[in-house]
């Protein structure tokens, strides 16, 4: 299995929209294209079971 030591990108479209998938030893970030914020997720929290939480939070504090 190859180790996951630097992050790893890629594009993917969701309806019309285009979307910038990072993967990265931390976790996963999903951003719209062209943008800077978007959602964010550990793999710590995924493992957990609080991914769902994580995600609830964060659309709620987003401008």
């Amino acid at each position: 299995m190859t180790p996951l030591d630097k992050p790893l990108k890629r594009e993917l479209i969701v309806g019309r929209q285009s979307y910038t998938l990072t993967i990265d030893p931390d976790g996963l970030k999903l951003v719209e294209k062209g943008k800077r914020k978007g959602l964010e997720l550990s793999w710590k929290d995924l493992l957990s079971g609080d991914a769902g939480l994580a995600a609830a939070l964060q659309a709620s504090v987003a401008p």
